[in-house]
């Protein structure tokens, strides 16, 4: 089939969302179909579109129902579609009335959706590939948070958390993301000098982030919102355990049953369970075993398969 695949963000960004568009395309044309990855549909003939982001894709996904209804329209939705804009915004509420398909990228994604909606839904968690260990820096503990300075990410709750570890601990947290605003370049800044455990490193390639994650001993992702994470699939993927905010995102990748979870905003609480990975080795332990177990559902093979099934679905009607 010819397939329009729409992200509202470009290769330049170096996000989810792109990197997101990127990996499905491989799969798709792996499968023998033909993937026009695009921000905004052209026009040309596609015998099926996979929207990325219900409420910025939305001028592509209103054009592409517009000129046949009959088309087959997948529309998946990231963290601010579910957790926010599908509750408040009526063009990201549109989008899904329009769509054939909706697509979550963990299990806990069906719960904010209409419930007429749930049939019409399936879950494709994303992936990586196994990235191989490297060894760690000598006598530090090596924390990594991987993400764009943004309030929904929550940035500097790891860095606020330093602040509460005991004298003797030898962690280092260090963050990798843009500043995608003067005051957060500021805030971070200014975290840098105050903070002395915790070090911001900008904006970097993503070989870099990847580098960075087969050293760590452990990752923070600290979010208020997220759709499905991609960074946990590729902690995960390196063998590096996660401390995550208790938000519903988080919980649809890492399970029910998790013990890395600290209340959404709780720096001290972040801070027992990141002196406890480094301290306690019957936690870390635990911590390693249940990521091992989520890793499963996160493997590049699994990810591909549920897709393609998904495209599937509508390859009859397209033909």
């Amino acid at each position: 089939m010819r397939i329009a695949l729409i992200t509202p963000y470009g290769r330049e960004h170096r996000n989810g969302n792109w990197h997101t568009a990127a990996r499905w395309a491989r799969f798709l044309r792996d499968a023998g179909h033909a993937v026009r990855v695009q921000v905004e549909w052209d026009g040309r003939g596609a015998d099926l579109m996979l929207a990325l982001h219900a409420r910025r894709s939305f001028a592509s996904i209103r054009a592409f129902a517009e000129r046949d209804p009959s088309r087959p329209l997948l529309v998946t939705l990231t963290g601010t579609d579910l957790y926010r804009d599908i509750h408040a915004d009526r063009d990201a509420q549109q989008a899904l009335e329009l769509a054939h398909r909706l697509i979550v990228l963990q299990d806990r994604g069906v719960d904010e959706l209409p419930a007429h909606l749930a049939a019409r839904t399936r879950v494709i968690y994303q992936s990586s590939p196994d990235i191989p260990r490297l060894p760690s820096p000598a006598q530090t503990f090596e924390v990594l948070v991987v993400g764009h300075l943004r309030a929904e990410k929550d940035p500097f709750r790891a860095a606020l958390a330093t602040a509460y570890l005991p004298e003797r601990s030898q962690a280092r947290v260090t963050h990798l993301g843009g500043a995608l605003s003067d005051d957060m370049t500021e805030t971070a800044e200014l975290a840098q000098r105050k903070l002395p455990r915790w070090r911001w490193l900008g904006q970097v390639t993503h070989g870099t982030v990847l580098k960075h994650l087969a050293r760590a001993d452990l990752m923070v992702i600290s979010s208020v919102m997220e759709g499905g994470a991609n960074v946990i699939c590729e902690a995960l993927a390196a063998d590096v355990p996660v401390l995550a905010s208790h938000m519903p995102g988080n919980v649809g990748m890492l399970g029910e049953d998790y013990p890395g979870y600290f209340p959404v905003g709780d720096e001290r609480q972040l801070a027992a369970l990141l002196a406890a990975a480094e301290n306690d080795p019957d936690f870390y332990t635990d911590l390693l075993r249940h990521c091992r177990v989520r890793r499963e559902l996160m493997r590049p093979e699994q990810e591909a398969s549920r897709l393609r099934q998904a495209v599937a679905e509508f390859e009859q009607r397209a033909g």
